[in-house]
């Protein structure tokens, strides 16, 4: 195998060693770099050019990304983009600037310096608050690419009670990760809440609230394209004929003001169903 293929199947940085273990052997090494088609980024680091930074940090800290700082490797919802590297570390390492996981690994890695994505999402169970570690799990169970079962079963022990409690809320009816914060939102303040309901006449709501209360949600990649603008429009007459109310909602209402728009669902929902006219 080439130098430039072993590195580019362990994401394109490495230890030497993990190179060399490939079969490539050392002239190649040297020829690539005198070439310029691998680079030695420190001692005993190589890497392709224009390697992911994050991914030479981990390499060099001799660490492995996991948690937030893996989500987009395994493309899980994120709520927000972490701040700090979440790096797995073995062995007492601690690199500055970091935050530290030590939990044990349920796969180890030989690849990527990234940890497996049960791996990622036990880690988020431990390390994140509650919603954000919630909005990953369930991307990742909607796609069944991990189980609860497998989870809860490491979830052992009063230092998991919370991570316990996360799984708990898992749901597989979210169609985003706007959808997921607002149904948490609405049930853990009592509301009766039923996700991607069909209505005949009106076809798939995000949420019907108390039977008779319609919330849609127009997440970042929302925009006013002329027919769909009017098919959300003319579903939202006749939600109204059928005699029930409407709320729209956008990303920034759901991520940044939940607040405000937990009391306009209540405002409405207190009101009760739209009352039928007759001549």
């Amino acid at each position: 195998m080439e130098p430039e293929e072993a590195l580019r199947r362990l994401g394109g940085v490495a230890m030497t060693r993990q190179v060399r273990a490939r079969g490539v052997s050392e002239s190649a090494i040297r020829s690539a770099v005198l070439a310029g088609s691998i680079q030695r980024i420190e001692r005993g680091v190589l890497g392709l050019p224009g390697a992911d930074p994050e991914l030479v940090a981990a390499v060099t800290s001799k660490s492995l990304l996991t948690c937030a700082s893996a989500a987009g490797r395994y493309a899980l919802w994120l709520l927000h983009k972490p701040t700090e590297l979440h790096y797995w570390q073995s062995n007492g390492r601690r690199a500055e600037g970091c935050i530290s996981h030590r939990l044990s690994l349920s796969q180890p890695r030989l690849g990527e310096p990234y940890v497996a994505l049960p791996d990622v999402l036990l880690h988020a169970l431990f390390c994140l608050p509650p919603l954000e570690a919630l909005v990953m799990v369930e991307s990742a169970f909607i796609r069944g690419d991990i189980t609860l079962d497998y989870l809860r079963r490491r979830l052992l022990g009063n230092r998991a009670g919370q991570a316990r409690d996360v799984l708990a809320k898992v749901d597989r009816g979210a169609g985003s990760l706007l959808e997921t914060l607002a149904r948490v939102l609405f049930r853990d303040v009592g509301i009766r809440t039923e996700t991607q309901v069909w209505i005949e006449g009106i076809g798939t709501v995000d949420f019907l609230l108390e039977g008779f209360l319609i919330v849609e949600l127009d997440g970042l990649a929302f925009h006013l394209e002329p027919r769909q603008f009017k098919k959300d429009r003319r579903r939202d007459n006749e939600a109204i004929r059928q005699g029930m109310l409407v709320l729209r909602f956008f990303y920034d209402d759901v991520v940044y003001s939940p607040e405000n728009m937990l009391r306009h669902v209540r405002e409405v929902l207190l009101r009760g169903p739209a009352r039928m006219w007759s001549d």
